[in-house]
């Protein structure tokens, strides 16, 4: 049975974390991605997608700040030190943003966290999420992405140096009778503000997928990382 439908004042939020410290992209979230800096190319999707009450940025960096602010989101706490370390999960600081919003008024009832290098997430992608959302009884919806090849053949090396198959007993089976797997696109998550604050994690939670061709699905951790976001960011804006 599905949840309630929200109703018509509910507060629908969408959530950046965007903190200062990135160690292998320095500055990575105001660094000029395609001449914007990455985390104003974010902000500018949510914000003209046109279905979030508010887009608001959890950050502890001050230029970090001013950039949300000026890309259209609000900026109205901080995160504090403790939750800005490189071993700060992000619950912990969705919670933190919930509490904040909720302790100075705002209704929040559905929260949409997107990370700020989500630079392929789309209006319409984030819309059918929220209406799976309401329309499917989960706690949550992510992003996901089909692997594309699979995953019961993979291969790994041993200690002795030779490839050898991590399921051998799929070595021999029809790759069209293999159960199709999927992975974390990394772009977005819906949540309940029940879930968020009280749930269990999205892997163990009950989740529903939404699905994304795999060329527009890329994580951005590495100098290569970027290089192939942007050089595919580029060939579908030429697309268009």
């Amino acid at each position: 049975m599905s949840d309630p439908q929200p109703s018509p004042d509910a507060g629908v939020v969408a959530l950046v974390p965007a903190r200062g410290g990135s160690k292998r992209i320095p500055r990575k979230n105001v660094k000029p991605f395609r001449g914007v800096p990455l985390l104003t190319r974010v902000v500018g999707t949510l914000v003209e997608s046109g279905i979030f009450d508010r887009v608001v940025v959890s950050t502890d960096d001050d230029e970090i700040a001013s950039i949300a602010e000026a890309a259209g989101a609000d900026v109205p706490f901080r995160r504090p030190a403790e939750l800005s370390d490189d071993h700060t999960g992000t619950r912990p600081v969705i919670q933190h943003a919930i509490r904040e919003l909720t302790a100075a008024g705002q209704a929040v009832d559905e929260l949409c966290v997107v990370y700020p290098a989500a630079v392929f997430v789309s209006g319409d992608d984030l819309a059918a999420g929220r209406e799976r959302l309401r329309s499917s009884g989960a706690q949550f919806v992510m992003s996901a992405a089909s692997y594309a090849a699979p995953v019961q053949r993979a291969l790994a090396v041993g200690e002795d140096g030779w490839m050898h198959m991590l399921w051998p007993e799929f070595a021999l089976t029809r790759s069209q009778d293999l159960v199709e797997a999927y992975h974390d696109a990394g772009q977005f998550y819906w949540g309940t503000v029940d879930a968020w604050l009280s749930g269990p994690s999205v892997l163990a939670a009950r989740t529903v997928p939404h699905v994304l061709p795999h060329w527009r699905v890329q994580d951005i951790d590495t100098p290569e990382d970027w290089e192939r976001a942007e050089l595919i960011h580029r060939l579908a804006e030429s697309e268009d």
